[in-house]
């Protein structure tokens, strides 16, 4: 089979598409034929070296954490799956990717791919999807009534968390470019701040409950965020380089998150695509040959959105 691997860290250049061995599934393992995975800046940084203290892969190393696909082989001990179901998951972080037309998964791990859009589009939704919904719902307590501050809204990330922060009745205030705004507005966003003319400060004008922070923004920026929140409220932080900032004298704590795969809430958000509560944005597709490319694009920063990275044969 065909497959990108990079067998040292570094530049897009180490990443190769290379002949690999269809790999055979073990105890409690799914052979999945995969449709489609994608980027993710996490990819860019386990291929740089950068991951290894928090992520440490093996070399060499299969990247893509998103797969979409239909049920190949099961291994033993695998219940409430059969061969040709359609299926959408998040590898472990250490474990190799998506980026191969063949991969094992715990088969804990999938869920049954969305109906209402093409089972390689479904790629995009696992890692971007449940960050926004572990930073909203299990670290953030976001509930009907509540404002939510998303800052550096205009990314997959936070398309995700505007959608299911209005779905959730939450009143959401997004930083966007000029560029992106407009899709923050169409997501659902009740107030847009335009951050390169803007100062957040200015903008809030009365506490929120919550502040989703996805941009990598300057270290006292970060931490002049706990200003905008109430007492009591919650600062998570995804740039996981910076600790997040707490206010202990208000009660404002601070979050680190760092994104685990769950089928439970996977199926979840696949519900909400099925029912057209929650939108799935591709901004690009591109053959899986092409992925060193992809990563050479994303190093310049000219991706134009999530780009989902189609399998041949799929």
């Amino acid at each position: 089979m065909k497959a990108v691997r990079f067998h040292g860290f570094g530049d897009p250049d180490v990443l190769h598409y290379e002949d690999v061995d269809i790999p055979t599934p073990g105890t409690g393992q799914v052979r999945l034929r995969v449709a489609a995975t994608s980027f993710n800046p996490i990819d860019a940084g386990v291929r740089a070296g950068n991951m290894q203290g928090p992520m440490p892969v093996a070399l060499p190393h299969t990247p893509g954490r998103d797969v979409a696909g239909t049920v190949d082989a099961l291994g033993s001990d695998v219940d409430g799956l059969a061969v040709g179901d359609q299926v959408v998951g998040f590898l472990p972080m250490t474990d190799d990717g998506a980026s191969a037309e063949y991969i094992l998964i715990p088969a804990e791990l999938l869920t049954p791919a969305p109906r209402s859009i093409p089972l390689p589009d479904a790629a995009a939704l696992p890692l971007v999807g449940l960050t926004a919904w572990q930073a909203l719902f299990d670290h953030g307590g976001l509930t009907t009534g509540q404002r939510v501050l998303i800052n550096g809204a205009g990314g997959a990330v936070g398309g995700y968390a505007i959608q299911l922060a209005r779905w959730a009745g939450a009143h959401v205030i997004a930083t966007a470019s000029p560029r992106t705004g407009e899709r923050a507005k169409t997501y659902g966003a009740d107030e847009i701040v335009d951050h390169t003319t803007t100062a957040l400060t200015t903008a809030v004008t009365e506490p929120v409950d919550v502040v989703l922070n996805l941009a990598p923004v300057a270290p006292e920026q970060l931490a002049e965020l706990t200003t905008l929140v109430r007492s009591g409220g919650v600062v998570v932080n995804t740039t996981v380089w910076m600790p997040a900032p707490t206010d202990e004298n208000r009660g404002v704590r601070g979050i680190n998150l760092f994104v685990r795969s769950d089928a439970n809430q996977l199926a979840k958000l696949v519900e909400l695509v099925d029912s057209g509560d929650l939108h799935v944005d591709i901004a690009q597709r591109v053959p899986l040959a092409d992925l060193p490319a992809l990563h050479a694009q994303a190093a310049t920063g000219a991706l134009p959105g999530k780009v989902v990275v189609l399998v041949p044969g799929a």
